[in-house]
C-alpha cells in the first residue's frame, strides 16, 4: 500500500520559494536510463548520468519534494544507521570499516556537491546523540573509544550529564556524544538545487508522473505510465516508501514509517534551549530528533506510525513530546507541523538490488537517507559506467524480507515496533 501524501505545510516549503515546476510526460518516450522516483537518490543519479552524456528520463509521481527527501529533519549523522561496532560484529571489521569509510566519502560528497553547484544548503555544524535511559551511558562512552582507534574518527567526544544538561538545554538525558564532524541542513534547498543540476546536465525531469507498471525482457526495460510507455536500456527505481506495490521485490524488502515534525516560532536569543545551535538524536528505538535552526526556532520531529495512514492531530501529540523534552515549551506557538515516510528495511541497513535483469532498486536508509541516498545516487552513475565495486558494498548487504508476505507484513510490523515503543518508556 502506497502512504498517503504527506500532510501539513513544512517550514521548508514556507522558506524556499517558488518551487520550480516540471512537467508531466505525456506519451511514448525512449531513453537509456529511466528513473523513477524524484528524490534524493533519483535526481542524484540523474546529474551524474546526464553528466556522462547519458540520455536519462526520470519520472516523479508528485512534485519533487513531496517525499521524503524534502520533507524530513535534515540532520546528517555519521556511518550507516547501525554503529560501526554493531556492523562489526555481524560483518567482520573489514567491511565495517569500508561501509563507515563509504558514508564519510558521502558527507563529503554532499557538501562537494553544494559547492559545485552554487546550492546554499544552510548547513550547521554539530550533532549530538543523547541518551533517555542512564543504563544506555555506558554504551555511548565506550562508542566514542570505538570511534576514536578502531575506526580513526577523531571529530566524536562523550558527555557526561552535567554537560548534556547544558548543551541541550534540559534534563531529560543522562549522556550522550557530540560529533563536530557532521551537522545538519535545509534538505528541500538540497533536492530542488539537485533537480536544477540534473536539467542543467541535459536530464529530462517529468513531475506528476506515475509509474504504473515496469518490464524486463530481451535487455529492454519498459516502464509504464497513465499516458504511455518509457522504453530503456536500465531502470533505477528510486522511489523509498513511495513504490508500493511497483516492484514486488522492494516493496517485500521496504516498509514505509511515518514520522512528524513541528516547527516553533524563534525562541529568545538568550534561551537555554540548544545554544550551541546543534541537531539531536536520542536512544528511543521510536527515536526523537530536534534541532535549533538559524533563526532560532526550534525543529522537533517524532510521532511515528507504522501504518499508512496518517494520525490525527500531529500538533497535539507533538507538543506534548516537546514538553517531555523542555517543559518550559509546552505551551511555545507552533507555527508549523507536516509530516512524511521514510522506508526502513529489518536490519535497518540500505536494500540495494538488481531486482530484474538491468533494473536496479535503492532504498530503506532508514533515517540515514540525508546524507546515504544522495551518494547511492552517484554510486549508480558509477555502476552504469562501469565502476560498481563501491555500490557492490551496498548491494552485498543482506537485507531479509519482511515476514508476512503481502497480506500480513504491515501487522506485524506494526505489533513489532509498537513493542519497540512501549520499551522506549519502560
Amino acid at each position: 500500500m502506497m502512504p498517503p501524501l504527506s500532510p501539513g505545510h513544512s517550514w521548508y516549503e514556507a522558506t524556499i520559494g517558488n518551487r520550480p515546476e516540471y512537467p508531466p510526460l505525456d506519451g511514448d518516450r525512449q531513453a537509456d536510463i529511466v528513473i523513477v522516483g524524484g528524490g534524493f537518490t533519483g535526481l542524484s543519479a540523474a546529474v551524474h548520468l546526464a553528466q556522462a552524456g547519458v540520455d536519462v528520463v526520470l519520472m516523479e509521481a508528485r512534485r519533487f519534494g513531496d517525499g521524503a527527501s524534502g520533507r524530513n529533519g535534515g540532520q546528517l549523522g555519521t556511518g550507516q544507521r547501525a554503529w560501526p561496532e554493531e556492523l562489526e560484529a555481524k560483518l567482520g571489521f573489514t567491511r565495517a570499516k569500508a561501509l563507515f569509510d563509504l558514508a564519510e566519502e558521502a558527507k563529503a560528497y554532499l557538501f562537494d556537491f553544494a559547492a559545485v553547484n552554487g546550492i546554499e544548503i544552510d548547513y550547521m555544524p554539530g550533532q549530538m546523540s543523547v541518551a533517555h535511559k542512564k543504563r544506555y551511558v555506558d554504551d555511548y562512552r565506550n562508542h566514542v573509544q570505538i570511534m576514536g582507534e578502531r575506526f580513526s574518527y577523531p571529530h566524536i567526544s562523550f558527555m557526561d550529564a552535567r554537560e548534556t544538561r547544558e548543551r541541550l538545554g534540559s534534563t531529560r538525558y543522562f549522556g550522550g556524544i557530540r560529533d563536530t564532524g557532521t551537522g545538519h541542513i535545509h534538505p528541500l534547498k538540497l533536492l530542488v538545487g539537485t533537480a536544477r543540476a540534473a536539467q542543467a546536465a541535459g536530464a529530462h525531469l517529468f513531475e506528476q508522473t506515475r509509474a504504473t507498471g515496469i518490464e524486463a525482457d530481451a535487455g529492454k526495460v519498459r516502464v509504464k505510465t497513465g499516458h504511455g510507455t518509457i522504453t530503456s536500456r536500465k531502470c533505477l527505481i528510486a522511489t523509498n516508501a513511495y513504490g508500493g506495490d511497483l516492484e514486488p521485490m522492494t516493496a517485500a524488502h521496504l516498509m514505509p514509517v511515518g514520522s512528524f515534525i513541528a516547527a516553533t516560532v524563534p525562541l529568545a536569543s538568550d534561551s537555554p534551549v540548544l545554544p550551541g545551535r546543534e541537531s539531536v538524536d536520542d536512544s528511543r528505538f521510536v527515536v526523537r530528533y530536534f534541532r535549533r535552526l538559524g533563526d532560532g526556532r526550534l525543529l522537533f520531529g517524532g510521532r511515528e506510525v507504522y501504518s499508512a495512514n496518517n494520525p490525527k492531530d500531529i500538533t497535539s501529540q507533538l507538543r506534548r513530546q516537546i514538553a517531555e523534552v523542555y517543559p518550559a515549551l509546552r505551551d511555545v506557538e507552533i507555527t508549523h507541523t507536516w509530516g512524511g515516510y521514510v522506508a526502513i528495511t529489518l536490519p535497518r541497513s540500505p536494500f540495494v538490488r538488481e531486482v530484474k535483469p538491468n533494473v536496479i532498486a535503492a532504498g530503506g536508509f532508514s533515517g540515514h537517507g540525508v546524507m546515504l541516498a544522495n551518494f547511492t545516487g552517484r554510486l549508480y552513475a558509477e555502476a552504469v559506467a562501469g565502476d560498481r565495486e563501491k555500490l557492490r558494498l551496498l548491494e552485498d548487504l543482506e537485507i531479509p524480507p519482511f515476514p508476512g508476505g503481502r497480506i500480513f507484513r504491515h501487522a506485524l510490523l506494526f505489533l513489532a515496533l509498537n513493542w519497540y515503543a512501549l520499551r522506549d518508556r519502560i
